[in-house]
């Protein structure tokens, strides 16, 4: 079932407690050549530093190095878009949902200006949209 989409984020939700869906989503997408440089879990840090409960919540930042290469080969300053931010949360619908969304990178890389960086991140979505479908029933 796919949800509602802000014009930036490929988004899904899925029929998958949390914790399974955040396994599915590295496992997606290493399957797609991309590795889980960062992890914020946020809700931990907004329960450490603000003492408020939020939900189950993390902020994925994954990387497809030979992607990541040929961005940073085309223009030095594009490392400050990367990596692609994939997040998973609770559903609102409650804990056997999960939603998971990632940053499209056509929106993301678009702040450049740069139209000959576009068939890359048009490769770099179609590669986020790949994993992303593999996750959950």
């Amino acid at each position: 079932m796919t949800t509602t989409a802000p014009s930036y984020a490929i988004v899904r939700e899925v029929d998958i407690r949390y914790a399974d869906a955040v396994q599915a989503v590295r496992s997606a997408l290493k399957a797609e050549g991309f590795g889980v440089l960062t992890e914020i879990d946020v809700r931990a840090t907004l329960a450490e530093k603000l003492d408020v409960d939020f939900r189950p919540y993390v902020i994925l930042g994954a990387c497809n190095p030979p992607l990541a290469h040929r961005a940073l080969t085309a223009e030095l300053p594009i490392g400050l878009l990367l990596p692609c931010n994939v997040v998973v949360h609770e559903a609102d619908s409650g804990p056997g949902r999960s939603v998971v969304l990632a940053l499209d990178p056509v929106a993301q890389l678009g702040v450049s200006g740069r139209k000959d960086l576009e068939p890359l991140a048009l490769e770099v979505r179609e590669r986020l949209v790949s994993a992303l479908g593999t996750v959950g029933p």
